[in-house]
């Protein structure tokens, strides 16, 4: 069993910076896929970004590489996504999740991840 909780959301401007944190519990932390997923109002939950359990394969959504960082510290039980150049339309409810599924790249589908948090507000004004 892993309890997933998120922390870091808030109000930023266009252009701004924000750091997303989601602290793990469990000692297993370290063998499971970490992903962080987001949920716009009116929308389906979409793929943001994952990291295997060793930090050495990651993926992005295109909506968000090179501006989204993905990761992890496994002493900490916490992964990261800081998120650089934020637009409004990166306005959303962002989820942390995990999976002890192992692919060849790291899961970017919400229904292969068995824990979820329960996700923190970040909005970015124009």
């Amino acid at each position: 069993q892993v309890q997933l909780v998120e922390s870091g959301g808030g109000l930023v401007q266009a252009g701004g910076s924000l750091r997303l944190s989601c602290a793990a519990s469990g000692r297993t932390f370290s063998s499971y896929t970490m992903g962080w997923f987001r949920q716009a109002p009116g929308k389906e939950r979409e793929f943001v970004a994952a990291i295997r359990w060793s930090g050495s394969s990651t993926v992005y959504a295109d909506s968000v590489k090179g501006r989204f960082t993905i990761s992890r510290v496994n002493a900490k039980n916490t992964v990261y996504l800081q998120m650089n150049s934020l637009k409004p339309e990166d306005t959303a409810v962002y989820y942390c999740a995990a999976t002890r599924l192992i692919n060849i790249a790291p899961s970017r589908i919400p229904d292969e991840y068995d824990y979820w948090g329960q996700g923190t507000q970040v909005t970015v004004s124009s």
